[in-house]
C-alpha cells in the first residue's frame, strides 16, 4: 500500500477516530486510519442528541465525516483490521490481518466496544432499533410508550429513574431473582415501577420493532420499547496487548487528555467512556487528536 511509516496511526475509523483524524489532518500530520468497517451501531436506524445531525442515520453521519476528513491530504485510510502490535524504540509497529506491518510515532485507539447480547430469540434483530441502550440517544422517540428495562440492581434503578421521566409505564425485567435493597424497592414502588423476575424466552418483533416479550412460563406481555443493560467487551485486543489499564467496568483508563498509561498511546470513543453517544465520541476524538499533535510538537520543537 505504499508508505508504511506515519506520525500517527488511528485504529478505528468511526466517529471518534475520524474526529481525531480531522484534528491531526488540520495540523498537517501524516496520519493513517485503520478501519474494518464494522461499527457497533450499524443496525441503528437514527442517531439523536447531536446538534446539526439529529435524526440522521449513523451511516449518513459517518459517510459525511469520512468525506470531509478525506479532504486533508496528509490523512490516509486502510481498510482492514489491526490484530497485533509491538512497542518499538521510535513508536509502534502494527500488524494487520493481511500480514502487513505499519509503523507510527504515536497511536490513537478508537476501536469501540462490542455488546454481549443474550442469545434469546429476537434480541439481536431488535438491538439498536427498539431494544435500546440509552435514554438520551433514543428515549424521546419512545416517550409515553409502554417500556421494559432488562437490567438488575443499581443499573436497573439508574435506567428506570431516567426512563420514568419519559413514560409512566415502566417495568423492570430482571431475568431472575431481583437483587434490590429495601431502599431501592421502596423507591421503585413509590414510582409505580413494576418488577418481573421471570426469564425471557423471546422478543417478538417486526423488522426489529418490539411487539411483546414472551417469558419461559408462557406468559406474553406487550411492550413498545425495551432498554437493555448488557455486558460488553473491548472490540479490539490491541489495548490489552499494549498493557493499557482498564477501569472496574472494563473501559480503558484515560486522563482528561485521553492519554493512557502507555506513553504515546491515546484512546477515544466508547472504548474509554460510559457516555455512549456520537457527540461524546466526536468530542473525545477531537481532544485525542489535539493532544497527540501537542505531543508531536513538544517532541521536536
Amino acid at each position: 500500500m505504499g508508505e508504511t511509516q506515519y506520525e500517527v496511526i488511528i485504529i478505528g475509523g468511526s466517529y471518534s477516530g475520524l474526529s481525531a483524524a480531522m484534528a491531526l489532518g488540520r495540523s498537517l500530520r501524516k496520519v493513517l486510519v485503520i478501519d474494518s468497517g464494522k461499527p457497533c451501531n450499524e443496525q441503528t436506524p437514527h442517531s439523536h442528541n447531536f446538534l446539526t445531525q439529529d435524526g440522521k442515520t449513523p451511516k449518513e453521519i459517518a459517510s459525511l465525516a469520512k468525506k470531509q476528513v478525506e479532504e486533508y491530504d496528509t490523512v490516509s485510510f486502510y481498510h482492514g483490521k489491526a490484530i497485533n502490535i509491538k512497542k518499538t524504540e521510535n513508536g509502534f509497529e502494527i500488524i494487520t490481518e493481511n500480514g502487513e506491518t505499519l509503523s507510527s510515532k504515536k497511536l490513537i485507539i478508537a476501536t469501540g466496544i462490542t455488546d454481549e447480547i443474550p442469545d434469546i430469540k429476537g434480541f439481536k434483530e431488535s438491538w439498536g432499533i427498539s431494544l435500546i441502550h440509552c435514554p438520551y440517544c433514543h428515549g424521546y422517540e419512545y416517550k409515553g410508550k409502554k417500556t421494559g428495562i432488562i437490567a438488575h440492581g443499581d443499573k436497573a434503578v439508574h435506567i428506570s429513574s431516567l426512563v420514568k421521566n419519559l413514560t409512566e409505564n415502566v417495568t423492570i425485567l430482571t431475568r431472575g431473582k431481583a437483587n434490590f435493597s429495601e431502599e431501592q424497592l421502596e423507591k421503585l414502588k413509590n414510582n409505580q415501577i413494576k418488577i418481573i423476575e421471570t426469564e425471557i424466552s423471546e422478543l417478538k418483533n417486526e423488522n426489529g420493532h418490539v411487539k411483546s416479550l414472551v417469558f419461559i412460563d408462557g406468559k406474553e406481555i406487550n411492550f413498545e420499547a425495551v432498554y437493555g443493560a448488557f455486558p460488553f467487551q473491548q472490540h479490539s485486543d490491541i489495548p490489552k496487548i499494549l498493557g493499557c489499564e482498564f477501569t472496574e467496568f472494563g473501559h480503558i483508563k484515560t486522563d482528561f487528555m485521553q492519554k493512557t498509561n502507555i506513553p504515546g498511546v491515546f484512546v477515544c470513543g466508547d472504548n474509554s467512556s460510559m457516555m455512549r453517544s456520537v457527540s461524546n465520541s466526536v468530542m473525545t476524538g477531537n481532544v485525542a487528536g489535539a493532544m497527540v499533535n501537542m505531543e508531536l510538537v513538544t517532541d521536536c520543537f
